[in-house]
């Protein structure tokens, strides 16, 4: 088998610093805006399919030419002509990029080379029909089954022209790993970070699936879940917690990964998500796989009504798990085949998704969960606090932050949230809470991890401040379980004047007032 070209892209680009990839990455995306894509929501999709048929092809070159070193066989997911190689790499004939004997961008050429649109109609009426059947296919691969799902919601590329879809293809294919700066460990998935960023800004529906990374990095850092434990995450979105696990789990430089089968586990036995939006679900799948997770084990389907739409990925998991991570929908409401599965009825999703995250952790078990005000406040629904009562019972409740207005801001005006973290096993004796509500949070201004340094020094020993206090389970249950984070030492800005001491400061500034105006009018 002839080996794929050093740099694995023919042209010599190089990639040197973050900025540079994250422009050229933009340069696609802005061809993309001019054809029939003109926001995030449409065109990260269409990236994401794109990005990993990519990967995916540099990924299995590299493990057939490891195969081949060592004597061993190896088959690729994909045969031709609907390898990357084949159909959508920019024809080459040079030696070096033969592969099983076929010059890359065979097909692409022919393609081109006969009718007008004759490459596009390949795309549409053969490529991702084949692509999206694979998961039927007799003892299809779990690979095939990722590829499969991944392009689950594709029917057709949205890109308008076939010269533009040439012209995107021809720039995603200089995106390789040989070309990227060793430097930046995780540069590729970084990117496509910022890509989900995008759809996470206001302004795009795509903010409700997004957990603003911060967040996503202090609930993590705080859990602390390490490698031999499974994480869950029952609505994984974009797949914002599980990846950043990952990279915890792993360490910097991979640090905590000692041996293969760490690795192995790491890889492949220990990320488990569920997600029922059909747009979002292929793109936590490549988001996963871009960090580095070979077997995104993420169930399709929804999760509160139990109705599956494909769950081919998620047949190894496990009924109970370590560690539970997740931000449910906020303002959600669910019918009432969502609430005949819980004992504790309501058609609020969050109260509904922390019974389902409760019965879905073993002994021991973590969780980090983002919740509204509301839940934690509210007490004249049964529901909510028969909920309330049932955490605090089962599990310990150990910390609460209060976040401030605005991190949220593409969830909806006016959400304010925090961070409520337990252990299932034994009941809650007292909480620590933690108060951060006082920030000013805008765009230009953002929660940082440096807001929350304070928060991680005192939180092992739950140190009292001016920030942090404790409340005990008899003061819970004397307020019927209202779970609100009122700092005791926060600084009262109310007005304890009485209405006849504002009159004489109303009328005390009215003669000043009054002399003045005279002073002024005597000078003219």
């Amino acid at each position: 088998m002839a080996r794929a070209a050093k740099n694995g892209n023919g042209n010599g680009r190089k990639f040197n610093t973050q900025q540079s990839l994250d422009g050229y990455i933009k340069s696609a995306c802005d061809i993309m805006r001019r054809s029939n894509c003109a926001g995030a929501l449409q065109y990260v999709p269409e990236l994401t399919w794109i990005l990993f048929l990519r990967i995916l092809d540099e990924q299995e070159q590299q493990e057939a030419e490891h195969a081949e070193a060592v004597g061993a066989s190896f088959t690729y997911s994909l045969q031709p002509p609907y390898r990357w190689h084949d159909w959508a790499a920019p024809y080459s004939e040079d030696l070096l990029t033969l592969r099983d004997g076929l010059t890359q961008g065979w097909k692409r050429k022919e393609l081109q080379d006969g009718k007008i649109n004759g490459f596009i109609d390949f795309v549409n009426g053969d490529l991702l029909p084949h692509l999206k059947k694979l998961r039927e296919q007799p003892n299809a691969k779990p690979r095939q089954k990722v590829i499969s799902e991944i392009l689950s919601g594709t029917e057709r590329t949205r890109i308008d022209t076939e010269r533009n879809l040439l012209d995107i293809l021809d720039k995603v294919h200089e995106i390789s790993s040989q070309v990227i700066d060793d430097t930046h460990i995780y540069t590729l998935s970084q990117v496509y970070e910022g890509l989900l960023l995008k759809m996470g800004e206001k302004g795009n529906d795509g903010g409700q699936f997004f957990t603003p990374r911060v967040v996503v990095r202090a609930m993590v850092q705080a859990i602390n879940p390490t490698i031999g434990e499974t994480v869950y995450d029952a609505g994984c979105g974009t797949g914002g917690f599980l990846a950043q696990a990952y990279e915890h789990m792993a360490g910097k430089n991979n640090a905590n990964i000692t041996s293969a089968e760490d690795l192995e586990i790491l890889k492949q036995k220990t990320f488990y998500g569920r997600e029922k939006d059909n747009a979002i679900y292929p793109i936590a799948l490549a988001n996963l796989i871009l960090h580095g997770i070979d077997a995104p084990q993420i169930w399709h389907g929804n999760t509160l009504t139990g109705g599956e739409t494909y769950g081919g990925l998620f047949t190894t998991a496990p009924a109970l798990y370590d560690v539970a991570l997740m931000n449910p929908p906020f303002g959600g409401k669910e019918g009432k085949e969502a609430q005949t599965n819980f004992p504790y009825k309501t058609s609020s999703t969050q109260v509904l998704f922390l019974q389902h995250v409760l019965n879905s952790l073993k002994p021991k078990g973590r969780c980090g969960i983002v919740l509204d005000e509301g839940i934690l406040f509210r007490t004249n629904e049964t529901a909510f606090v028969q909920t309330k009562k049932k955490l605090l019972d089962d599990a310990d409740v150990w910390c609460i932050v209060s976040l401030p207005g605005g991190v949220f801001t593409t969830a909806g005006a006016g959400v304010k949230t925090n961070l409520v973290f337990f252990t299932k096993g034994k009941s809650t004796q007292q909480i620590w809470y933690y108060d951060l509500s006082d920030l000013k949070v805008a765009k230009k201004s953002p929660l940082t991890l440096e807001h929350f340094e304070d928060f991680f020094q005192r939180l092992p020993a739950r140190e009292e401040s001016d920030r942090s206090w404790t409340v005990t389970i008899e003061e819970i249950e004397a307020k019927n379980y209202d779970l609100k984070a009122v700092n005791p030492n926060a600084k009262s800005t109310e007005d304890l004047r009485t209405p006849d001491e504002l009159l004489d400061v109303i009328e005390t500034k009215g003669k000043e007032v009054t002399q003045a105006l005279a002073i002024l009018r005597g000078s003219k």
